[in-house]
């Protein structure tokens, strides 16, 4: 009998990578970053943020590039020592408004950048900060969401956000849920909009006196929008009184009564990312039906604010989920990104009409769009190979073309493997799909160790795309074949098909691993005795449901994994109503599927790492099972 092998790394946040390997981070970090474009108006540039890493002083720093879209030029826009983040055209073309903190700001400010040249200017001086900043039609004012406090007037709070940054008192107090979201406390300051001139000035409320505030646990840019023609801000907000069931909906702003009006109020499932079309008269948003289940289809709902057409589902019969979305220059219909049977899509969703996919291979991503009669389509084109580039897109061939080559170099230096996607008989004989990474120097009359990733969430697919945490090539180069596939759960599938695990979600998913490892195994190429399976969040859970399990691997990697059922309520999202029975209303779900009733059959050699602040999932479940294993 194997005695298992324990070992418990614990680390520093829940940022930190999940993996180390000699090489492989210096390799990793060298890439730069680009972030999703803003296009100008006319199309003929794009602004994206662009993050360096300088890894001995542990620090990253984004700097504004400009790239014409017709791929001529790439120039660099901003050098401050800060880092600069959210670029936004201005809808005249005169602006680019960014995110930055620099020399005496002690939180993010709002700044704008003339593009016919010169300095970017300082709009803002908000003690609690600024995020989310986006354009008024008339180019004239910008809006921004900040998290103040209800109870103070607005000079009082750079006091308060000092006086508790210098206290010796660290108690935190709450009376009401969420406490935790993520790796951050939640305090008591509510989300809100403010507006400004171009010309600075002070900061006017929009949304305070409407008795709503924005998602308190995060709030961003998907979650308003502005009016281009008549500045009418649509929002998104709580409408459940209720601290512990989250009923998110689109609301309407009524900016002289300060009041809202609920658009969604027949939905009790979330309303979120509302977009008014370039003519002003149509607004989309993405709709939920199923309380409590973020994994549910998104539908595309079109509302008329003239009362001309009801409020509708567009395309109510397509199974996959409306991400991503960016309105046609003429409103005619929409773009997207769609999670897409393992592959994010570039698709067209007319208004009339049927859906249509535009791009193929690769994952298309951060979709930005001009205006006029000639618009410019651009975005981030990515794969298991390469990291987000900068590309165009065209429309009605699809294809894609490189507008920046920040890391062309880079990569040119990197010997890469080859990947495929293959199809198994999972659990029930359902088709499931899989990435397969191979070795640089793979050949197919060697054996090789083969590596099964277990993917997270449960619901949020494995998808064409390059991964800066768990990358397929990087456990490749160290001699695997590594195998990622898309278990029952998965997005890009179809609803039925992602909600096919709940509640008892250890089931389908570990039928479906092992079937996967049969056939790995079966490969002529594969060493079955050489296999292992590493997963984190709910890859983690899967990882720790294995061990209890029987099951071909020699090792395991849980990282970050929920162990316990029963302690999970003590994670972020722990407080909100269930949609299943709780513990105590049928336990029998529970000792299904939490992995810690399997303890007594486990006998493998297991790496248990955990963040430190991983409020998805507390520290306490990797101390459990190391514990647990090493009793």
């Amino acid at each position: 009998m194997l005695r298992p092998i324990v070992c418990l790394l614990t680390l520093a946040s829940s940022a930190a990578g999940a993996w180390a390997a000699p090489l492989t981070p210096e390799a990793m970090w060298a890439l730069e970053r680009v972030a999703p474009p803003t296009i100008s108006p006319d199309g003929k540039a794009a602004v994206a943020a662009v993050t360096r890493f300088d890894v001995k002083e542990d620090k990253g720093i984004s700097d504004l590039w400009l790239f014409a879209t017709d791929g001529s030029s790439q120039r660099l826009l901003t050098t401050h020592a800060s880092s600069e983040s959210a670029p936004s055209y201005s809808p005249d073309g005169r602006w680019i408004a960014f995110v930055a903190q620099r020399d005496d700001d002690k939180t993010p400010q709002l700044y704008v950048l003339p593009t016919d040249g010169g300095e970017a200017r300082r709009l803002t001086s908000v003690p609690t900060g600024v995020t989310a900043p986006k354009w008024y039609g008339d180019s004239k004012r910008l809006a921004f969401i900040t998290r103040v406090w209800s109870d103070i007037e607005w000079g009082a709070m750079g006091e308060r956000l000092k006086q508790r940054a210098e206290s010796k008192m660290t108690a935190r107090v709450w009376d009401s849920t969420p406490v935790t979201y993520w790796d951050q406390w939640i305090d008591e300051r509510q989300a809100h909009l403010y507006r400004i001139g171009v010309d600075g000035g002070e900061p006017e409320a929009l949304t305070t006196r409407s008795q709503l505030e924005l998602p308190r646990s995060l709030s961003d840019a998907t979650s308003y929008d502005i009016n281009p023609h008549d500045g009418q801000v649509a929002f998104v907000a709580d409408s459940d009184p209720a601290d512990n069931v989250l009923n998110l909906d689109v609301y309407l702003l009524d900016e002289a009564s300060g009041s809202a009006r609920n658009l969604s109020s027949d939905n009790p499932g979330a309303d979120n990312v509302p977009q008014w079309s370039p003519d002003g008269r149509l607004l989309a948003f993405a709709r939920q039906t199923i309380p409590g289940f973020y994994g549910d289809t998104r539908r595309l709902m079109i509302h008329d604010p003239r009362g001309k057409q009801a409020l509708a589902a567009l395309h109510p019969d397509w199974d996959r989920s409306a991400d991503g979305l960016v309105w046609r220059a003429d409103s005619r219909g929409l773009y997207g990104s769609i999670d897409d049977a393992g592959t994010r899509r570039v698709w067209e969703l007319p208004l009339k009409g049927k859906p249509r996919p535009v791009t193929g291979a690769g994952d298309v991503t951060g979709l930005a769009l001009s205006r006029g009669r000639n618009p410019v389509l651009v975005g981030l084109r990515e794969s298991f190979l390469t990291p987000p580039t900068l590309v165009r897109i065209d429309p009605k061939k699809g294809s894609t073309t490189a507008i920046e080559s920040r890391n062309r170099e880079r990569l040119a230096a990197i010997d890469s493997g080859r990947y495929e996607s293959v199809r198994y008989a999972g659990a029930n004989g359902a088709s499931i799909q899989m990435w397969v990474n191979y070795p640089a120097n793979f050949d197919a009359a060697k054996r090789w160790p083969v590596i099964l990733l277990l993917h997270g969430g449960p619901h949020n697919g494995i998808t064409d795309a390059y991964s800066w945490r768990w990358n397929a090539q990087l456990f490749a180069a160290r001699g695997y074949v590594v195998a990622w596939h898309n278990f029952h759960g998965s997005s890009g599938f179809g609803q039925a098909f992602t909600d096919s695990i709940n509640p008892k979600q250890d089931a389908l998913p570990y039928e479906d691993t092992i079937k996967a490892a049969q056939w790995l195994a079966a490969q002529p190429w594969a060493d079955g005795e050489r296999m292992v399976a590493a997963g984190g969040s709910y890859g983690g859970y899967l990882a720790s449901i294995l061990l209890g399990r029987e099951h071909p691997f020699k090792a395991l990697v849980a990282h970050a994994a929920v162990y316990n059922w029963y302690t999970q309520i003590g994670s972020d999202f722990g407080f909100s109503k269930s949609r299943f029975p709780e513990f105590w209303e049928d336990p029998s779900i529970f000792q299904q599927s939490s992995p810690h009733f399997g303890a007594g059959k486990f006998n493998t050699p297991t790496l248990v790492i955990h963040g430190q602040q991983d409020f998805r999932v507390p520290v306490n479940h990797g101390i459990e099972l190391f514990h647990t294993l090493k009793k």
